[in-house]
């Protein structure tokens, strides 16, 4: 009840008491027996009035407690039954209102946990955004595939962040999904939606790695197309072979006799092509040991030296120190010959190629011609190639070796133009 109202009720009361304590005084003093038996039935009147008051004041003093539980969010107080039907009533409906809001603050909070546990386990990358469009939370899974540290992200925008793959969906609207190839390796599918929070929308996005899956179908793909063209090519030049070997010997026509070792010769260099696609399915699992990287990369650059100097391209070494690391040797020799050769090729005279490993990466890096975007994302799908009669051989084989290791890499080109290869070890 109102501090005034209550004032007011009370002066009221005096004052009317007052008033009729003179006028019985008036009236009635003369006759003193009289007039103090008037007096007695004031004073219960001032009593019954007080008893009333009190009465009536009872119930907004249970409203008032209830509203100060409640602004407290204490959802266990309780109140017991008065004996006054009227406030009996009312303790009752408060109560149950009071039951059925703990009640339902039990399931929220129980349901919070069980989400926030959802999305902490969750295989997937979640990020979830403030009101204001600011990263507010973002899940393990998210930390892992972006590299990120949940300190450095929140509270900041996607335009803010560093991070290719999130700069590149900042422009993506609640409802809309993407599929997207950032370094031309891993595949993302990305989903941006909402949810309502207090009345309000926030928006959450959703990261999901297609990586592994499309390996896997590419490799079950290609695998069994090329071991189908090789048994059916190899049967094929082998009997056609030896019918030509047997011809030559019953020809003296030298034209025919040249024609046929053209067709020979075709037949081999045929051969010899289908045999490089058939290396990619037979590679091996690595065989791992310890090797020093520093040793790979100064053998691999002596070899593909000669072909540098041919091109005047300037082929350098800058690793420094023994760098252990458990690789198979043969295989990444290979990788770094296939790379070293692709960057050789990217140049022209002048400019240069450098060859950089530490105990953290390896880097192959050269200032030759830039990949175009539209190259880029296409650049570690196999056999895929942009010259005009590769095979785009030596870049699956060098994917299939780095997935084997189990290395993280990626290939593109930097603002200052400078292409890199890198191979991450740790």
């Amino acid at each position: 009840m109102h501090v005034n109202f209550r004032v007011r009720y009370l002066l009221y009361i005096v004052a009317v008491h007052i008033a009729m304590t003179g006028l019985l005084f008036l009236v009635l003093r003369q006759n003193k027996l009289l007039l103090i038996a008037s007096e007695l039935g004031l004073l219960l009147s001032i009593y019954k009035a007080i008893r009333i008051y009190r009465q009536f004041q009872q119930p907004s003093e249970f409203i008032a407690s209830g509203i100060e539980a409640i602004r407290d969010k204490d959802f266990t107080v309780k109140f017991v039954p008065t004996g006054n039907q009227e406030v009996d009533d009312l303790i009752t409906v408060y109560n149950l209102m009071i039951d059925q809001l703990r009640q339902e603050r039990t399931r929220q909070v129980e349901q919070q946990f069980f989400l926030e546990k959802l999305i902490d386990a969750a295989p997937i990358a979640i990020l979830i955004f403030d009101f204001d469009g600011r990263i507010a939370s973002v899940n393990p899974r998210a930390s892992q595939l972006l590299a990120i540290n949940t300190g450095d992200v929140v509270g900041k925008e996607l335009v803010d962040l560093g991070f290719s793959l999130l700069a590149q969906v900042a422009d993506l609207a609640d409802g809309e999904s993407r599929t997207m190839k950032p370094n031309g390796m891993e595949t993302y599918r990305v989903l941006r939606s909402y949810f309502m929070d207090r009345g309000f929308r926030r928006s959450f996005l959703i990261i999901e790695e297609l990586t592994p899956e499309i390996l896997a179908t590419e490799r079950k793909s290609y695998s069994k197309v090329i071991r189908m063209m090789a048994h059916e090519v190899n049967n094929s030049i082998g009997a056609v072979n030896s019918i030509l070997d047997s011809t030559q010997s019953y020809v003296n026509e030298p034209d025919v006799k040249h024609a046929i070792r053209v067709a020979i010769e075709r037949n081999d260099r045929l051969n010899r092509f289908m045999s490089r696609f058939s290396d990619v399915v037979r590679l091996p699992q690595p065989q791992k040991r310890p090797a020093d990287l520093t040793e790979l990369v100064r053998n691999a650059v002596q070899l593909m030296q000669p072909i540098a100097q041919g091109r005047g391209v300037t082929l350098s070494n800058v690793s420094t120190g023994k760098n252990l690391q458990l690789v198979d040797v043969d295989q990444m020799e290979q990788v770094l010959i296939n790379v070293v050769k692709n960057a050789l090729e990217a140049c022209e005279a002048g400019q240069c190629v450098e060859v950089v490993s530490t105990s953290q990466y390896l880097l192959i890096r050269d200032n030759g011609q830039p990949i175009p975007e539209q190259i880029a994302a296409n650049l570690f799908n196999p056999f895929y190639s942009n010259k005009p009669e590769g095979q785009g051989i030596g870049l699956t084989i060098t994917r299939e070796i780095l997935l084997n290791h189990k290395l993280a890499f990626s290939l593109h080109t930097k603002e200052d133009g400078w292409t890199e290869f890198r191979i991450e070890f740790a």
